[in-house]
């Protein structure tokens, strides 16, 4: 088992209708941490029930849990991964700067991605001839290129745990060597101890269909018709995912409302699938992802999480 020393956060993630919010939920409780919700979609304003806020339930125990990440813009603004950044380490910053535990949740692998490895990058342009000679060296060859670089703040944070980050990393440090005039803030990436949900197939299977049933009944198509109304277009819509997609193709009388149910469902869990892959594709470039198979097995983990020290009291966000 992982030090927990070496931490500063966890993380809850898993695919859709795992179970996240509630487990993240009841951490934040026991914990006296704050949720930070890691997902794509969650920032914008009346998209709740298609995105799966479920609001209602960041109780416990009759107590509020404080969340972040939620609600921040309207619908039909941009919002780019950058911009999810720079609120993400505020959100995450003022979380510490009280004594809390930051606690992320959420299903979207390449935003917890973004905040984990140091996405501050990704506008510096890959070298492909370069590339080509790197990738015929072996890891511990490519961590000794790197050191062997001149010095420069980016090398105190750069990952060197897997050949892939060996190799953008040296990319990195070579762009910034040669532009020093490319500024920005040099920020240590977060260390999150990763807690992953993914219940048998046919559970998850279930719990999908019963709650596209359920969000259907809470209004699902309602909601899709008030955003049409405000003005956000069908294609924006059709951008924000498949609830989204499919009940404006139902409204167009392209289907009836029993195939947009069917296809609705059969289209989450191969989303739910692909969820799965991503995780997987991630655990293979160096995260470690703790799993569980259901909420309760989160006990089995908790003598550990209860000494939790990664926090670190810093308000300089």
């Amino acid at each position: 088992m992982s030090n927990i020393k070496s931490y500063d956060s966890i993380a809850v993630i898993g695919p859709t209708a795992s179970g996240k919010t509630k487990l993240a939920v009841q951490l934040a409780y026991k914990l006296h941490g704050q949720i930070i919700s890691v997902d794509s979609r969650m920032v914008f304003k009346g998209m709740d029930i298609g995105t799966g806020k479920d609001l209602a339930e960041y109780t416990h125990q009759n107590r509020p849990i404080i969340y972040h990440m939620i609600d921040l813009v309207e619908p039909w603004e941009d919002y780019h991964i950058y911009q999810f950044q720079q609120d993400f380490k505020k959100a995450f910053g003022s979380i510490q700067c009280i004594g809390k535990t930051p606690i992320l949740a959420g299903g979207s692998g390449l935003y917890l991605e973004a905040v984990i490895q140091d996405f501050e990058y990704t506008s510096i342009p890959s070298n492909k001839e370069k590339r080509g000679a790197l990738e015929e060296l072996s890891l511990l060859a490519l961590q000794h290129q790197f050191q062997l670089m001149d010095i420069h703040p980016y090398k105190e944070i750069a990952d060197l745990a897997t050949k892939k980050r060996a190799i953008r990393a040296i990319e990195i440090l070579d762009y910034l060597l040669t532009n020093p005039e490319f500024a920005l803030p040099i920020s240590k990436p977060i260390r999150p101890f990763i807690i992953g949900l993914n219940p048998p197939l046919e559970l998850r299977r279930n719990r999908i269909i019963d709650r596209l049933h359920s969000r259907i009944k809470e209004g699902l198509i309602t909601e899709v018709e008030d955003l049409l109304e405000k003005g956000v277009t069908k294609e924006r819509l059709s951008f924000f995912g498949l609830e989204y997609k499919w009940v404006v193709t139902f409204l167009e009388g392209q289907i009836s409302k029993t195939e947009m149910v069917t296809h609705l469902g059969i289209a989450i869990q191969q989303f739910s699938k692909r969820q799965m892959t991503y995780f997987r594709k991630m655990e293979k470039s160096g995260l470690k992802i703790h799993w569980i198979s259901n909420p309760s097995e989160i006990d089995l983990l908790m003598p550990m999480l209860a000494s939790f020290e990664g926090i670190n009291t810093n308000c300089n966000y």
